[in-house]
């Protein structure tokens, strides 16, 4: 079970919000995780591959730093199931291509926008992740 710590989330959620500001203020760019790492990879050839590389490192070294700011290890729990790992991690990545964006994309960016398309976007991501831990955790006994 995952403990809700309020500081800790409005930290987080500030410095996501401050992220997504910086790189549109900065580049005109979304602030989308599948966006920016699917532009790593050919056909795409730009100036921007350096920032993108940061942008990813930044999301990898942050739970590094607060490690080391705080001396307190960050924890997480993953299933151990590596099949059914490799099942969500397809149907993720198959679902953010057909949404055309990720939650970090839709729910964060596309709602500061008041985008409609990312608010229906964003139900259905967080419609999709009530059932998925509804099914888990009662209907399969998880």
């Amino acid at each position: 079970m995952t403990v809700f710590t309020p500081f800790a989330s409005l930290v987080g959620g500030a410095l996501i919000g401050l992220a997504a500001v910086l790189l549109l203020a900065t580049s005109g760019r979304i602030a989308g995780i599948s966006g920016i790492a699917s532009r790593l990879f050919p056909p795409y050839e730009d100036s921007g591959l350096a920032g993108r590389i940061a942008f990813l490192a930044g999301l990898v070294l942050a739970p590094v730093l607060v490690m080391a700011a705080t001396g307190a290890p960050i924890i997480q729990t993953v299933s151990g199931n590596l099949p059914l790992m490799a099942a969500a991690g397809l149907l993720v990545g198959f679902g953010s291509v057909w949404g055309y964006g990720c939650t970090s994309g839709h729910g964060v960016c596309g709602l500061a926008r008041l985008s409609p398309r990312s608010l229906v976007a964003t139900a259905v991501f967080m419609l999709a992740a009530g059932l998925t831990v509804l099914v888990v955790r009662h209907g399969l006994g998880g």
